[in-house]
């Protein structure tokens, strides 16, 4: 049990010197982990990245590969790349003096997701995970009326289940944004209520503009939409405005022209929780277990939605 002045979170982590902070659900996920894979840089302690890539890694030069399905990406990897948020992640880490290297993990199936990153936590001796979410769709356990696009964040909590040795931890940001993959946030709390009464929540803390690690996150998310103007991030975007303060229909690129926003404080939360807690209370996850293809993943969710009875979206009260 920890003190009402402590940060479960944190509290965790204290003991880990080597920690792994990657990003679940693929494309900008990893920058949804920066302020808290910053802070933890800021009190010493070794961090990797990573993250499930939507890039086209495989015209990757062989040096770039330390393992199946894992390459180490450098701000001068690949330049023809237009889109590719692990070198873009790498260059704004140089610019302000971090290590710059961020890992790339192909998008596969469980399995080989698995043995990548068994590979990752052997090759820098790694005593804690954190897996981050930009939104909210990992804490769907699949009986709920809309998922939003679950399949890489829960093949990455199915991947990271089994492995044991390192604590493994989840964190999700940006409550609110999977509104508009269907996602109700009313099933979120009640979610969240569910892993706290299972013992897996750890508590939530914000991310203010006025921290050191608040304004970088908000500096890394203008360099990533400078340098990818064709397909910034609408998550971090949406996370960074909350940050800045902002409020209401924001309109930070025009990929939302079709759209409303609802940024928020709400949106700059951290919500965390034991990673086995959050793979218990999945319902389909031993469905995943065997695949080796995305598209197996798929699959298997999509049979497991016609035979499950969902629940209805929950409105928020207020």
């Amino acid at each position: 049990m920890t003190s009402l002045h402590t940060n479960p979170l944190f509290e965790r982590l204290d003991a880990a010197e080597r920690i792994l902070v990657a990003g679940a659900g693929g494309g900008f996920d990893i920058y949804a982990g920066l302020p808290l894979a910053l802070s933890l840089i800021h009190r010493n302690k070794r961090v990797q990245f990573a993250n499930l890539s939507f890039s086209a890694l495989e015209g990757l030069p062989l040096d770039s590969w330390l393992a199946p399905d894992l390459a180490v990406i450098t701000p001068e990897t690949s330049p023809h790349q237009l889109y590719f948020p692990e070198r873009t992640l790498a260059q704004w880490l140089a610019l302000h003096g971090y290590p710059g290297a961020v890992h790339a993990l192909s998008r596969t199936g469980v399995q080989p997701l698995r043995a990548a990153y068994r590979a990752l936590i052997e090759r820098y001796d790694i005593d804690a995970v954190v897996l981050v979410d930009g939104g909210t769709d990992i804490l769907m356990r699949g009986d709920e009326s809309g998922l939003g696009t679950p399949e890489e964040d829960l093949t990455s909590v199915a991947a990271l289940a089994a492995i044991e040795g390192p604590d493994r931890l989840v964190v999700s940001i940006g409550f609110g944004v999977d509104a508009y993959h269907g996602v109700s946030h009313g099933l979120v709390l009640e979610n969240i209520a569910a892993l706290e009464r299972d013992g897996a929540y750890l508590g939530a803390f914000s991310v203010p503009r006025t921290t050191r690690e608040g304004a970088l996150f908000v500096d890394a998310v203008a360099h990533a939409q400078e340098h990818t103007p064709d397909h910034p991030s609408i998550v971090n975007g949406s996370i960074a405005a909350a940050v800045r303060g902002e409020f209401g229909d924001v309109r930070f690129t025009s990929r939302t022209s079709d759209s409303e926003l609802f940024v928020n404080p709400l949106m700059s939360l951290y919500f965390a929780f034991e990673l086995e807690g959050v793979a218990r209370n999945c319902l389909y996850l031993d469905r995943i277990e065997h695949t080796h293809l995305m598209r197996q993943v798929s699959s298997a969710i999509e049979a497991f939605r016609d035979e499950v009875r969902t629940r209805p979206p929950r409105r928020i009260p207020h």
